[in-house]
């Protein structure tokens, strides 16, 4: 936060919070000076703050985007291709007329004895900066400004490019009817050296989700490359990836009904978006629990798709009884999903633990209730076996050392987590061939961090 108005403002709520600490008698196993400390504007910060407050007073509020690469509200880039910095700033009028919009966009540029000035102001869409992008696009040599906004609630966003000219920062032509957006980027999504505007728009009212590239021509013309995803999908997660040896995937996990997500992949060639699922019923079979994203399991560069599967010796038990495994399908060369690892996946506690190739079909799971932990057991398709592996997630050290005392094995920490496993000690009992070693457990452990 670079402020001065919030800093004053955190520093007041500092003052208040400790002086009702010591009234309530709350203790603290840090100084207030650690929890929070206001940080404060650079030299050059505070230089093209006093500039946009001489030109437009002092009753403003700084606005901040709330992801992406610039998070600060202040933007200093080359924003018109001519080789010098220019300031960019988001802020909000405290005093504004009730039918005027108090975002607005300023424009700072230095005169030539080095001194910040306000060039251009105009109001944007909307009452929060969700994201902003500076970018070329296609083959047109033009900067773009790509502002996404939304309005108090986040749920409703849109997308307006700008182009700084003459001291000037105008609208060109719109890219598309719409502005309305629930995810978008600037990536060389067909890998030919020039960046395109990706644009995802959620199903609405009999409207399809849709994904959408734009390229710039040379002449400054936008061309379009739409494509209908597979379902009525709402709100996207995306990752991109190798997918087999020569294509870009975009990965887009998609909310597709209440508490589950399914996948949809896509790519570009020859101008075009293309799905690698050719039909619904591809994608649908990808649907699994929300949060169990995609994610690069082997760290190959190509991401895998997780999908749940019921373990072994759980068919015939009720759902809410069932365990389930997890099945990492990789799209290969042929444009098809394949299977490339089986594994338990902890969504909660975050971590994955693959099968060893000898595991799989062989291998089931249990949750040891008085223990806490998951175990790995063998299964010999009549019932469960003896026990493989056992991982316990200890949430304070306390926990850790009790367990590490007693055998367990530190895989992982995070915070407070530590990860832990136990290979039981049966020397005289490998008849099925399936114990592992430390290494073995060691090299299957991945974290989502």
């Amino acid at each position: 936060m670079n402020d001065l108005k919030d800093m004053k403002k955190i520093s007041a709520f500092i003052t208040a919070f400790a002086a009702g600490a010591a009234f309530t008698g709350c203790t603290f196993g840090a100084s207030i000076d650690t929890l929070m400390a206001p940080p404060k504007l650079s030299v050059e910060q505070e230089q093209i703050y006093s500039a946009l407050t001489a030109a437009h007073g002092t009753a403003i509020s700084l606005k901040y985007p709330k992801s992406g690469k610039y998070l600060s509200a202040f933007i200093i880039e080359d924003i018109d291709g001519d080789g010098g910095n220019e300031a960019l700033v988001f802020y909000e009028r405290d005093n504004h007329a009730a039918d005027e919009n108090p975002l607005r966009i300023n424009i700072l540029d230095k005169k030539e004895n080095g001194e910040w000035w306000s060039v251009d102001d105009i109001g944007a869409a909307g009452s929060e900066i969700e994201e902003v992008t500076i970018s070329k696009l296609g083959s047109n040599s033009r900067v773009n400004l790509i502002v996404g906004t939304s309005l108090m609630n986040r749920s409703e966003k849109n997308v307006n490019i700008y182009v700084y000219s003459d001291n000037k920062l105008q609208e060109p032509p719109k890219f598309s009817d719409s502005d309305s957006y629930s995810f978008i980027d600037v990536k060389d999504l067909d890998m030919d050296g020039e960046l395109e505007l990706l644009r995802l728009t959620k199903a609405s009212n009999g409207v399809p989700a849709m994904a959408e590239a734009y390229k710039l021509d040379e002449n400054g013309a936008y061309h379009r490359a739409p494509l209908e995803l597979s379902e009525n999908f709402s709100e996207f997660d995306v990752s991109y990836g190798k997918m087999g040896n020569s294509k870009m995937g975009l990965y887009i996990d998609a909310i597709s009904g209440t508490g589950s997500i399914q996948t949809d992949v896509i790519y570009m060639s020859s101008g075009s978006l293309r799905k690698v699922f050719r039909n619904p019923e591809e994608s649908e079979a990808t649907i699994r629990p929300a949060g169990c994203t995609c994610f690069d399991v082997d760290g190959d560069g190509s991401p895998e798709i997780p999908v749940p599967s019921v373990a072994p010796g759980y068919e015939v038990k009720a759902e809410g009884e069932q365990l389930r495994l997890t099945d990492w399908m990789q799209i290969n060369d042929n444009y098809r999903m394949e299977k490339q690892y089986t594994s338990y996946y902890s969504v909660n506690d975050g971590y994955i633990f693959l099968f060893p190739e000898k595991w799989v079909g062989r291998v089931t799971v249990k949750r040891d209730i008085v223990n806490d932990e998951i175990v790995f057991c063998a299964y010999d398709g009549n019932g469960m076996g003896r026990e493989l592996l056992h991982i316990f997630c200890a949430e304070d050290q306390p926990s850790r050392e009790d367990r590490i005392s007693g055998g367990y094995m530190l895989m992982h920490t995070k915070g407070d987590s530590s990860y832990l496993a136990l290979i039981p000690s049966n020397p005289d009992v490998d008849n099925d061939g399936l114990t592992i070693t430390a290494g073995d457990a060691a090299v299957g452990f991945r974290f989502r961090d």
